[in-house]
């Protein structure tokens, strides 16, 4: 009797293998935020992560992929998340020395200056936008300019939250609004056919417009309705802050390098870790007293008290000591420190994503879906429940543009749609709701710089909750769903998990 051959390399797995990782991290994660709340991302959403990446490693084995196969996969999902933790950690010692050196006190005296408070989730709203879309990046954006605009709402006794929502949306906006952002730049690519990123912005604004034009009527209604609840007056905050610092033109220098060096296309991570060299070397000429205070080390002597301020707002963060405890508060902020807790987020659900990638899991909870879409507007349901899927259960917005814009690009050809279509379908769920997710690397990234929760911030984000839905609609309407001029999916180009997200993951 012949023996059988032993099977060659991992079995492919069931829809049960693929969906059982799925089933254990909502189990894991619900159960963190049932007993721990908004601090779950202090640590115990993170332990859930891992424990859900260990448990995906397990049926990885009982397919017959190996221990080594799967550490590699785990190693790479880090290795792609290190452009994340780089920037992270430039942006926290960012807010630490634009505080020390008077940076964003003087961003939130002016803006408590000209903004009224009825307008000011409005204005919050615009100016991200415009600044996104210079800059190309709504991680920036948020980071610089969105701390200072919670920073505002603080003082003028405004809902942060709600301002944490005005900047995001404003961000994101911008951020796809331009052919300067890097999603924007590469879902083009994913998708092929020939589309560039010009036509992919262009039929985007159709989406991103409207969203975008509900979410500022929406803040201003909501402007409208605040009733202001400041423990101090604005005059009494301006004083205090000019009591505790200089607020000057020159001190929002760091802030003009940033956006000339963003200008000049320079990688986010030395823009940004730049600036915040350039604000701690500016801090001891323009806030003596302040930094003098925060090193409190009456034996060191001017360049000793000077280098030390430097490296303390950079390691560990800023320490305001004006007296007034909401200035205090307000200001005592940022430090690489801050964001590790973030970092130790983002590698956990990197981890579990990239386990789940390599033992073809992803894959195949997608197979199904794509397989079984018949109509224009499912088909488009089908990629945005993708990307929104993808977010939640790989943590990270590269798969979520990645696999869709893969797995649904031979069937968007079979039917005759342009491929803006899907690249936009795409855009509208993988990027725009990554922000959503407090696991993800952008809700992770946001919640951290932005010192709001995402379960406070996540109902006022209307951009990125509109954005995926008028997709769905105009699926099933046919509103700006094109039709190909051409067969277009051989002319694709190839594309893979890995090669794409190697880029700097700042969005």
């Amino acid at each position: 009797m012949r023996k059988r051959a032993p099977r060659s390399g991992p079995r492919p797995p069931s829809l049960l293998d693929a969906l059982l990782p799925v089933f254990v991290l909502i189990a894991l994660l619900a159960l963190t935020i049932v007993l721990f709340g908004v601090s779950a991302t202090d640590g115990p959403l993170q332990v859930a992560l891992l424990l859900s990446a260990a448990f995906a490693s397990l049926v990885a084995f009982k397919n017959g992929h190996t221990v080594a196969s799967v550490a590699d996969a785990a190693v790479s999902g880090v290795t792609v998340a290190m452009s994340a933790v780089f920037i992270l950690l430039a942006v926290g010692s960012l807010i630490g020395t634009w505080n020390m050196a008077g940076t964003i006190p003087t961003v939130v005296d002016y803006g408590v200056r000209i903004v009224s408070p009825s307008w000011f989730y409005v204005t919050a709203a615009v100016v991200c936008a415009v600044v996104g879309m210079v800059t190309g990046s709504s991680w920036t954006t948020a980071g610089t300019l969105g701390v200072a605009f919670v920073g505002m709402s603080s003082v003028l006794g405004l809902d942060e939250a709600i301002a944490a929502g005005a900047v995001i949306c404003g961000a994101y906006f911008g951020d796809k609004m331009t052919p300067l952002s890097e999603t924007t730049i590469l879902v083009p690519q994913l998708v092929g056919g020939g589309l560039t990123v010009g036509q992919h912005v262009r039929n985007m604004i159709w989406t991103a417009g409207p969203a975008l034009g509900i979410s500022l009527v929406a803040f201003f209604f909501l402007g409208r309705a605040a009733d202001p609840d400041a423990a101090i007056s604005t005059d009494e905050a301006r004083a205090a802050l000019a009591s505790a610092f200089d607020i000057s033109a020159l001190t929002l220098l760091p802030l003009i390098l940033l956006v000339v060096l963003a200008v000049l296309r320079m990688p986010p991570f030395l823009s940004i870790l730049g600036s915040a060299v350039f604000a701690a070397v500016l801090a001891p000429f323009l806030q003596w007293d302040a930094v003098v205070a925060f090193v409190d080390d009456p034996s060191l002597g001017t360049v000793a008290t000077a280098v030390k301020a430097g490296y303390a707002a950079m390691a560990t963060g800023f320490v305001s000591n004006s007296g007034v405890p909401q200035i205090d508060d307000l200001f005592s902020r940022g430090g690489m420190t801050s964001v590790l807790t973030t970092i130790w987020l983002v590698l956990g659900a990197l981890s579990f994503a990239a386990v789940m990638e390599r033992a073809g899991f992803l894959q195949r909870i997608l197979e199904p879906i794509v397989s079984r879409t018949r109509r224009r507007g499912s088909l488009i349901a089908s990629v945005t429940a993708s990307g929104v899927g993808l977010n939640v259960i790989a943590g990270d917005q590269y798969v979520a543009d990645v696999l869709p814009a893969r797995m649904f690009r031979k069937e968007f050809a079979r039917r005759g749609l342009a491929p803006q279509v899907l690249s936009r379908a795409v855009e509208d769920s993988g990027t725009v709701t990554s922000v959503l997710v407090p696991w993800n690397t952008c809700g992770a990234y946001m919640s951290g710089v932005l010192g709001v929760a995402t379960a406070a911030y996540f109902p006022f984000c209307f951009f990125n909750l509109l954005s995926p839905l008028l997709d769905i609609l105009y699926g099933y309407l046919g509103f700006k769903v094109p039709q190909a001029e051409a067969p277009w999916e051989d002319e694709a180009k190839t594309a893979t998990f890995a090669a794409v997200t190697g880029g700097d993951n700042d969005e």
